[in-house]
Order: structure tokens, then sequence, then C-alpha cells
């Protein structure tokens, strides 16, 4: 196939997997999908390979195909079937996120394709609101689905589970009017064009691998290694350190993570899927745009990790917050390693921190009704050689938006007071990191508070030289006494009406030494 039909045929099929993302965001109840667009779309061969994904969150995509390998691992699909899950130990990342498979078949009845979308639900249950707390056990963290058919039965369940269940219903219905659209589109592009469409999927994969090859051919064959730590679980254990042993040879990379901890009695372990998808990102960050990006790539790159380590959570382990913290951690000591692989090209680490936070109770304004909500909070990004990091962005393994004041308000007993730029908290060089934010809020009913963040106690590192990024902080000051109190890293507390959370984000690490820029002036 030559150059010109493959990205045709590239941006075919992205831009279905994009329409079923419009879909599924137009449709949400909730604001954590409809405005911080917490979701992810992909498409997927007969096997369960990836053929293209919309430009969502990278901790999804690169995690959901062993979601759809569990689907379809499962049971034969059927035409009209959805099978959804969110179980970690088969190919999900944590509870409140919940993933939908449906799949396509062709005019001869033959499976073609599999569509899949995974969504961030606020709440699914367990012990705290908002379904991520200092967890110890898998089961505390709310309802966990292996690979099940959707019936009004399994609906009910969840509903049941949730604090909130009519949005959880609304989320829901918007996910399966997503996977619709996708078969749908898929359909008619059978229809039209017969197998010639797997011939496209075929041949999109191929030029992917080869594209990948050449990308890790161009680095070259070597051994590098690095290791960063995550600064506690929230319940006695830490530092927890993440290491990595890269290896590159003929085109193929080798991710090795056994070396990192054992597993924690804290929410910070991580799926095997988590830290594949990582891994994955890494890589696809090192090659240009023009790669598709499809399951072609990812042969091209290969992670072990050891069961029961940190990074490869088995039964009972807690993992709510391994999928928003120890994703990101692992990031960094990728591009760390990557960094010696090819001086001059990687950025410094980025914030680190998903800065988790989420609210629940009951709002008053609307007869006691509950509400759980969640969001994750920017920061700053890490300082390239190409110049300094972006401030107040969402970086690597989100890429959500903020949720905006209005909706926020509007939706939930909180008012907003503060929401600024960081200033200063980019580690200083000769390109300067980004600068994390300051969120403030007053709360205007009482509520359970979950705040789980990390780069509180270790900072971003910057690199060539360049200083490490300011550490976050969360504090609280209380109506009734005006008392501030500095919280940890991973808290849940009670607060009441009149309450102020204060939390300041991480900024990125500085590049290169800082005389540098003082040299280059003078």
């Amino acid at each position: 196939m030559d150059a010109i039909t493959l990205e045709l045929e590239r941006h075919r099929f992205a831009s279905i997997a994009e329409e079923m993302g419009v879909v599924l965001m137009r449709s949400a109840f909730s604001p954590n999908i409809k405005e911080r667009r917490d979701y992810s779309c992909a498409i997927f061969d007969a096997a369960g390979e990836m053929v293209a994904q919309a430009a969502h969150i990278p901790v999804h995509l690169g995690s959901a195909p062993m979601s759809v390998a569990a689907a379809l691992a499962a049971g034969p699909l059927k035409p009209g079937q959805h099978i959804i899950l969110n179980d970690p130990y088969a190919g999900g990342t944590h509870l409140p996120d919940i993933t939908l498979v449906s799949p396509v078949f062709d005019g001869a009845g033959e499976l073609a394709f599999v569509v899949a979308n995974r969504a961030h639900h606020a709440d699914v249950g367990g012990r705290w609101p908002g379904s991520m707390g200092l967890s110890e056990h898998i089961d505390e963290e709310g309802i966990r689905l292996g690979p099940t058919v959707l019936s009004e039965a399994v609906i009910e369940a969840i509903t049941r589970a949730s604090r909130t269940s009519e949005e959880r219903r609304g989320d829901l219905q918007a996910q399966l009017a997503a996977n619709l659209r996708g078969v749908a589109r898929l359909q008619s592009e059978l229809e039209g064009r017969g197998h010639a469409v797997l011939d496209a999927c075929r041949a999109l994969q191929a030029h992917s691998e080869r594209f990948m090859r050449e990308v890790l051919r161009e680095v070259g064959d070597g051994r590098w290694s690095f290791e960063d730590a995550l600064d506690d679980d929230g319940l006695g254990s830490g530092p927890i350190p993440i290491r990595c042993e890269l290896s590159i040879e003929d085109g193929r990379a080798t991710v090795d993570l056994r070396g990192s901890a054992s597993a924690v009695r804290g929410p910070l372990n991580v799926p095997r899927a988590v830290a594949v998808s990582a891994a994955l990102y890494c890589f696809r960050c090192l090659a240009p745009a023009e790669l598709p990006s499809n399951g072609g790539y990812m042969r091209c790159v290969e992670v072990l990790t050891e069961a029961g380590t940190v990074v490869d959570a088995a039964y009972p382990a807690a993992v709510a917050l391994g999928n928003v913290e120890t994703s990101q951690r692992i990031v960094d000591v990728i591009f760390g390693a990557l960094a010696r692989a090819l001086p001059g090209r990687i950025p410094a680490a980025s914030c680190g921190s998903m800065n988790n936070l989420t609210i629940g109770g009951t709002d008053p304004r609307h007869g006691g009704r509950p509400f759980a909500y969640y969001e994750t909070i920017a920061g700053g990004a890490g300082a390239g050689p190409g110049g300094p990091g972006q401030s107040a962005v969402h970086t690597h393994m989100t890429n959500t938006l903020n949720t905006p004041v209005e909706a926020l308000e509007h939706a939930y007993p909180i008012r907003m007071v503060r929401y600024a730029r960081r200033v200063g908290s980019g580690g200083a060089g000769r390109h300067r990191g980004g600068d994390g934010v300051v969120r403030e809020m007053i709360f205007e009913a009482p509520a359970t508070v979950s705040v789980m963040a990390e780069r509180r106690v270790f900072a971003p590192y910057g690199l060539a030289g360049g200083a490490p990024g300011a550490r976050g902080s969360t504090r609280l000051i209380r109506a009734r006494g005006g008392q501030e109190e500095r919280l940890e890293g991973k808290i849940s507390v009670e607060v009441e009406a009149g309450d102020r959370l204060i939390i300041e984000t991480p900024g990125g690490g500085g590049y290169g030494a800082p005389e540098e820029t003082d040299a280059e002036s003078a």
C-alpha cells in the first residue's frame, strides 16, 4: 500500500474513534466525563490488536488491549452483545475506569473488528466517596467486574453500588451510545469496501511496526538504567523505589521493571496493564506524530514485570492510586533511562502526580441529594533542550482538561476562590520548568474529602544541570477557629461548611545549568 493511501486509511480509522469520543462526551452526565473528558475510545481487529485510537488518555489506551483480550477470552462475542469490565487483574486500570467492548461483524457473520471505550466514573462504591482512598484491599475500592455481558441487571448492580446512581446510569448509557456509533461506522465501511478494510488494517499495523523499529534503530543498541521513588503509600510504607533497566537491540526495546519495590499495603500498586501502558507511551513519544498509534508499534516494546511487585499487582492488592500516580513514576524512570541513551533530547521530569481530589457528601441545594466529585489537577511540565516547560498542564499519563469553575460550582456545593498559576514552582535552569497551579476552594456543605497526590517528598528531577521543580502541598483552613493544617500527601478528611482547601501542585524540573543563561545574557 502506498504512503498516501496509508495516511488516508490511518485518518479514516482514527476519525471513527474520535467520533465515538464525541458521542460519549456529549451524552455523558458527569462533569468528569463531559467537561474533563476522562475517557478514551479505540478500534481493534478480531484478534484484539489495536487498529486506531482517538487522542485521548494514554494510561487508558495502552492498557485497553488487555481488557479487549480478556473480553475475547471470556467466550465468542455475539452480534448485539456488549462486554463490560473494570477488573484490574483482567486488563483494567482501577475500578472507576469502566470499559465497554462491542463486536463488529462482516456480512458473512465473521468477527471483523472490536470497538471499545473506557471512562472514569466518579463513584463506583467502596469505602470512600469517589472510590479513591487509602484502601488496603481491592474490595474496599468499589464494585469489581470481570468480563460480563452488559444487561439491565449489571447496570442495576453498578448503580446500586454507587453513591450517585442516576449519574452512573447516564454515563453507562453514554458509553453504550459511543460504541454503537463505532459499530455502525465500521459496518458501513465493511459494506462499502468489503475485505479491503481488513487489508488496510493489516497494512497500517505492519507500517507502524516498521516505523517504530527504525526509530529504535536510530537510538542505537545499548543498556541504560534509572531509578526514582514514590513518596509513600499513605499507610506508612515509603519511599517506594521504581527501577528501570532499558535495553535496545536491533530495533526492539526491553523495559525491565522487575527491580521495583514489592507490593505495598496502600493503593499505589498497579496492574501489569498500567505498567505496559506507561512504557508504550514513552516510546510513542520518541516517534514523530506521523507514526500510526496501533498495535504494530506495540510489538516492538517488551515490558518485564514480576507479579507481586508494585508494578504488577496481584489480587487482592489495592490499586486505586496506581493508575494515576505510580504510572507517572514509571514514565519518569523510563524517560530518565532514555535521557542517558539520548542526551540532549529528553525533557526533565514533569510534575509527576495527577493530584487526585475526590469530594463526596449531600447537596443541600438539591434536597440532600448525594454527590461525588473527582478531578485531577494540572501541574508543571518539565523543561527540555528546546525550551521551557509549559505551566498548568496535565502531563504524561493523563490528558484530561480541568473542570471549569462554572461547571463545578453549578454541579456541587463548592465555591472556587482561587485558581491560578503557582508562579516560581518550575525548576530553575537554562530552560525553566513549567509552573504548577494553585486550586483553592471553600466547601458550602459538610463533605468527605480525599487528596491523593505524589511529589510531596521527592521533587520532580531536573536534567543536564537543571534544578528540580517545587514539591506540591495541601493545606486545610478550618472555618471554626481559622486554624491552618498542612496535610499529608495522601489523606481523607471530614470538612464542614466554610472550610477552605488549598492545593498547590508540583512544578516541572528545569533543563540545563542556570549559569548558562547568565553567561548567554552577558
